[in-house]
Parts: C-alpha cells; sequence; structure tokens
C-alpha cells in the first residue's frame, strides 16, 4: 500500500502490474487541499526540497517556479512556498540564489534540467549560482501528467497541506484544471520536489 501511495496508481500500475493507463482530467481535488497556519516544530520534519523549474522569458511566455516542499514525521505533506515569476536570465538566478539563502542549508534544492545543450548548461549555470549549498539537477524522464501522478494521490485522500501565503490561490487554481491549465509550472515544480522526498522516505524504508 506504502509503494503504491508513493508511486501513484498510475505508476504502479507500469511499473508493478505493467499495464500503464493515462489518466484524464480533474487529476487534483484541490478541495482536499489543507490550509496550515503555522509549520510543526522542527523536529516533526524529516526533510524539506525546494524545486525549480526554471524558464528564461522576461515580462511573458513560461514562469520560473520553484516550490519549496516538506514531509512530516506522520506522513503529511506540507507545501511551505512557491517563488514564481516571468523573469530575465539574470534577475531568474539572482532570485533563486536569495531564495536559497533564505531556505537555508537543511533544504535540498533540485534543478529541472531542459532537454538539449543549452538546458544543461543552463542547469550547470544554477549550480555553480549555489556553491555552497545542496544543489543537484536532474532530466526527467516521462510526461508531466505521468509525473505529476504520484502527487496527486496524496492531494486527493487529504494528505498535503499549503503554509498559507498570497501564493495559494494561484497555486490551487493551476491544479484544479490540471493538465489542460495553460501553465504547469507549479505542478510540474511540486511533482519535482515530491519525487524527491519521496526516494528518501524509500531509501530510508529500504534501510
Amino acid at each position: 500500500m506504502d509503494l503504491q501511495a508513493d508511486l501513484g496508481q498510475y505508476g504502479y500500475a507500469g511499473q508493478i502490474g505493467q499495464d500503464p493507463t493515462p489518466p484524464g482530467g480533474g487529476m487534483f481535488k484541490v478541495d482536499h487541499f489543507q490550509i496550515m497556519q503555522n509549520l510543526p516544530e522542527k523536529n516533526h520534519i524529516m526533510g524539506t526540497v525546494r524545486y525549480w523549474d526554471k524558464a528564461a522569458t522576461q515580462g511573458g511566455g513560461a514562469y520560473t517556479c520553484g516550490v519549496k516542499m516538506s514531509v512530516l514525521s506522520n506522513g503529511h505533506w506540507v507545501v511551505e512556498d512557491v517563488k514564481r515569476g516571468q523573469w530575465s536570465t539574470h534577475e531568474r538566478e539572482s532570485i533563486i540564489r536569495e531564495t536559497a539563502e533564505v531556505d537555508g542549508g537543511r533544504c535540498k534544492v533540485w534543478v529541472e534540467q531542459e532537454p538539449g545543450s543549452g538546458g544543461k548548461e543552463s542547469a550547470e549555470g544554477t549550480i555553480r549560482n549555489l556553491a555552497g549549498y545542496s544543489v543537484y539537477s536532474e532530466r526527467p524522464t516521462g510526461d508531466k501528467v505521468f509525473r505529476a501522478d504520484p502527487y496527486s494521490v496524496q492531494v486527493n485522500v487529504g494528505m498535503v497541506s499549503l503554509l498559507a501565503g498570497p501564493w495559494n490561490a494561484k497555486y490551487i487554481e493551476e491544479h484544479r484544471f490540471f493538465p489542460y491549465s495553460t501553465f504547469k509550472d507549479q505542478v510540474d515544480a511540486s511533482s519535482g520536489a515530491f519525487s524527491k522526498l519521496v526516494a528518501r522516505r524509500i531509501a530510508r524504508r529500504i534501510t
């Protein structure tokens, strides 16, 4: 049961049942998001990740988005913060650095690497920019819908809380219409953060 919750209904069907079924619309039951006014004590936070989905368009087009997520000792998940904007490359890297300074060393940073040499160079540039912090890059596989499925399972059973903040409304609305929303950066970054925290939980469980 834990494995199915971690992998998601479609991930579990594909990897365990060898019978993947593409999901339809309405993946996220956004009414099941819980709003949390304050974070629990640090000893209840088992791990924290800030995952960046980067874009390089200033003032239009795609958004750069960094989602900070934690997993708690009781198995619940908290989206603590979302940084999102249409920034130039220089401004974006400055904001990513400033955000890492505020998040502190306990927060692992992950950067999504876009395909091609340009994506690799961009990810490497961010890693250099974050010298002194725990930062990693990855080139995700599979489409955004499949990657979002494990996270959607946890949302839909009421296991995900949002720390109250001005970003909540847009975050919820994007999830409400995913995968048909105009922008998918917040879902994509959330899926990335979730997957990294799940990997840590599975490794700890195996150990």
